[in-house]
């Protein structure tokens, strides 16, 4: 269940985070940047945290599930299952974000695939890190 927990909470702050610079980038607002107008992002980005959780929550927790997935199965480290994990984020947050307007491409297939693959790496770490992990389950035997 702590798993669940730090994928819900650290999935959509991270998250939200990436694709608040990620759409500011693709918009072309970082093309003349001072102090003040970096100020101006974080003031929106903490407006907008409420709406990170309310959109991000669910897709943090079908993330953890698949995590938690990958864990019981023996053969898969945790680095492997972070980058699994991660590619597996990437993949969801490219095809759901990428795909839109006129300037669809390489890069922004990329920017907004790391929108996803930032945060699962970051919880499946964290998970790792600070939660226990049950055995893997072994394979059945017959008798």
């Amino acid at each position: 269940m702590k798993r669940y927990l730090v994928f819900a909470l650290v999935g959509p702050f991270v998250g939200g985070f990436l694709l608040l610079l990620t759409t500011t980038y693709q918009s072309g607002y970082w093309a003349q940047t001072n102090l003040g107008e970096v100020g101006k992002l974080f003031a929106v980005f903490f407006k907008s945290l409420q709406y990170s959780y309310l959109f991000g929550f669910l897709p943090a927790l079908m993330i953890g599930a698949v995590d938690d997935i990958l864990i019981h199965i023996r053969r898969i480290g945790p680095v492997l299952r972070m980058l699994l994990v991660g590619l597996f984020a990437f993949v969801l947050a490219s095809l759901t974000y990428s795909s839109r307007g006129p300037d669809s491409g390489a890069v922004q297939f990329i920017l907004y695939g790391l929108v996803g693959f930032v945060p699962a790496v970051i919880s499946s770490w964290l998970v790792h890190r600070y939660v226990e992990e049950p055995p893997p389950a072994a394979a059945a035997t017959t008798s």
